[in-house]
């Protein structure tokens, strides 16, 4: 299934045609099973890609390896000298940088929020932002979590191009480059695809993974594993008999701002939801974790402990931000991811050109799923749990235990903004 997404669409960019013809051949598929799929329509900032260019003008004529950042608008081309920032801190700024190209380092531990409105109050023309991984990575992103317009264009550059520059620029030799973009913002209608299977209680155990992806390549590590890990488990548990009824979402829209689970959650109203389980570029797990929630720790520790072969490192509580399972915690839902690593041979090219079927060995599918399958029916068999929800007050304690509010809060997905998407 996932190879035939992967080759016959390529990326899955939410808004795109590609994104819903796969996911239309996806429910297709999912009905040849026997299940009854739900596409579930809601509205967000998009974004499209055009035919942009960056070019190297001085010291010699060449085209740059680099893409635009999501939510970079179209601007006439200009060329502008560069300069250097380093990682982007006021300190690390020239006196004068009006008007100029900056190279920004990827030691920054600025957001793309932060770093964009800097370089835009001292008057620079556009970014360009080196990759932290070698071999003429992309690594496109997002430039925003909340779809606003970037105030400046901002390009993601392949680390090696980015290093001959530096060191140019520190050797006193003028670079200039020529930038041209056509890429916009743009409304989008998209949709999440459900799937329930129903147990004999209403009580749900969500099991979701994002479903869009970047443009550049095809999206099959990013997340077109958690895709196909998703029907793996639909073609598991169709006809089961389950304890509690189990929720399969495929999630559009979260490369660019985790914008389908932001819905998703946001609609729940009072929904009896004993976990949500997210499978996010979920390689063979090592460990589980309840990112977290200490209520969850006992149900996965008697679990693992119940494995006839437990994971290597048990149960992990850590919380960290920024996928499909956060607008579910904003929400009040326990959440639950793995600590699964993905082999670097294979996971170095997610998000651009090189994240192709080919780098996805099917068995990490087979082996990953099984652990996956092997959670969810005992979530949903363990007579202990309940459904839950978080206090408001507890949830910001969730964030700010792990020091994650910093990061939210400059985003602007801090718990007490609005986390919905366009109704």
């Amino acid at each position: 299934m996932l190879t035939r997404l992967c080759d016959d669409f390529g990326g899955r960019l939410t808004g795109s045609a590609a994104d819903r013809g796969a996911m239309e051949q996806l429910a297709a598929e999912l009905r040849a099973l026997g299940l009854e799929p739900e596409l579930v329509p809601f509205s967000m900032p998009g974004w499209e890609r055009g035919a942009d260019r960056a070019e190297l003008v001085a010291p010699l004529a060449r085209p740059l390896r680099a893409v635009a950042l999501a939510y970079t608008q179209p601007h006439a081309a200009f060329e502008a000298d560069v300069t250097d920032i380093g990682a982007g801190q006021p300190a690390d700024y020239p006196a004068d940088v009006h008007g100029r190209i900056l190279l920004l380092d990827p030691s920054t531990v600025l957001t793309t929020r932060e770093y964009t409105r800097l370089a835009a109050e001292r008057g620079a023309k556009g970014i360009l932002f080196i990759n932290r991984e070698g071999g003429g990575q992309l690594l496109a992103r997002t430039g925003s979590f909340v779809g606003e317009a970037l105030p400046l264009p901002v390009y993601s550059l392949a680390q090696e191009e980015g290093r001959w520059l530096q060191r140019l620029l520190k050797r006193g030799r003028p670079v200039r480059v020529r930038l041209e973009t056509h890429s916009h913002c743009r409304d989008v209608d998209t949709a999440n695809l459900v799937v329930r299977l129903k147990g004999k209680s209403p009580e749900r155990i969500i099991v979701g993974g994002h479903f869009d992806s970047w443009d550049l390549g095809q999206g099959a590590l990013d997340n077109g594993l958690g895709t196909a890990q998703l029907f793996a488990l639909a073609h598991a548990l169709r006809g089961r008999e389950l304890a509690r009824t189990v929720e399969l979402v495929w999630f559009n829209g979260e490369e660019q701002g985790l914008w389908g689970s932001r819905h998703a959650a946001a609609t729940l109203g009072d929904a009896p939801v004993v976990a949500m389980v997210n499978l996010d570029m979920v390689g063979v797990p090592i460990a589980v974790n309840a990112l977290g929630d200490e209520s969850l720790v006992p149900a996965l520790e008697r679990w693992n402990s119940g494995r006839a072969v437990p994971l290597p490192l048990g149960v992990q509580n850590i919380n960290w931000f920024g996928s499909d399972h956060t607008p579910y915690q904003l929400a009040g839902v326990r959440a639950i991811t793995f600590n699964a690593p993905i082999p670097r041979e294979s996971v170095r090219y997610y998000h651009d050109l090189a994240d192709t079927i080919d780098k996805l060995p099917e068995q990490i599918v087979v082996d990953s799923t099984a652990i996956i399958g092997d959670l969810v029916l005992a979530l949903a068999a363990d007579p202990a749990l309940g459904a839950f929800r978080r206090r408001p007050a507890d949830t910001e304690k969730l964030f700010t235990a792990f020091g994650l509010e910093r990061r939210m809060q400059a985003i602007g997905y801090w718990p007490h903004e609005k986390q919905t998407s366009r109704e």
